[in-house]
């Protein structure tokens, strides 16, 4: 589970450290007024929602089936988690992916993505999740699971401005790209160097050992990168 977070609702605790004025008024009436119990309260927490956007490119395609395989699992387990895939178009998977059988939901994946194993335009779907879902999905402190090589076939245009959008819009923004597997990965692609700066953590993804430390990293409090 990603880590519990403070919302700016309040309730009722005997151990919160601020007085619940409304409910100390209707105890003390109670009493009749001679006696004041303090009511106290606390934010109320929250796991935050999960949005992943997950590249089914060419490029993607060795590590996009594991990876939609974890997601299935991931959404039948957790409540307020979305997934979305792109390659040249965005689209929302998640309704298919609640299906409990992994191989129903697999096949419906596959029925509703009409790009599986294309070309990339990363930047353009970024735009269209901006634009389209940012709004209702990334409140209440979302944190987003970018999955992808950065090989974008428009050599990153309008990607940054996209990129930093998504950054401003949720909690925290994780990269995972199955390249950093390489101990010469360097990030020379134009999409990379696009993506780089407004991620708050960047980790490889490529096997079951990544899905695990990715679990791991995720249930830990975290920090984004202008806090470090």
């Amino acid at each position: 589970p990603l880590p519990l977070i403070q919302t700016r609702r309040n309730k009722l605790n005997k151990q919160g450290k601020r007085i619940n004025l409304r409910a100390t008024l209707r105890e003390s009436l109670r009493e009749g007024g001679d006696v004041i119990p303090l009511v106290r309260e606390a934010p109320i927490e929250i796991h935050p929602p999960l949005v992943v956007l997950c590249d089914i490119s060419g490029s993607m395609n060795p590590y996009a089936r594991m990876f939609l395989h974890f997601l299935h699992a991931l959404t039948n387990d957790r409540d307020r988690v979305s997934v979305f895939v792109f390659g040249t178009r965005l689209t929302n998977i998640t309704r298919q992916l609640r299906h409990r059988d992994v191989d129903v939901a697999m096949a419906r994946v596959a029925d509703a993505i009409k790009d599986w194993s294309g070309g990339t335009r990363i930047g353009w779907s970024l735009r269209e999740f901006n634009w389209r879902w940012a709004r209702r999905l990334l409140g209440q402190n979302a944190c987003v699971l970018l999955v992808s090589d950065g090989l974008d076939r428009e050599a990153g245009e309008g990607l940054a401005e996209e990129m930093e959008r998504l950054a401003k819009s949720c909690r925290f923004l994780v990269w995972l790209n199955p390249l950093l597997r390489y101990e010469r990965f360097e990030a020379k692609p134009a999409g990379v160097r696009a993506m780089l700066p407004h991620v708050d953590l960047f980790l490889p993804v490529h096997n079951l050992k990544s899905l695990v430390d990715l679990a791991h990293t995720l249930s830990r409090p975290l920090a984004r990168k202008t806090e470090n």
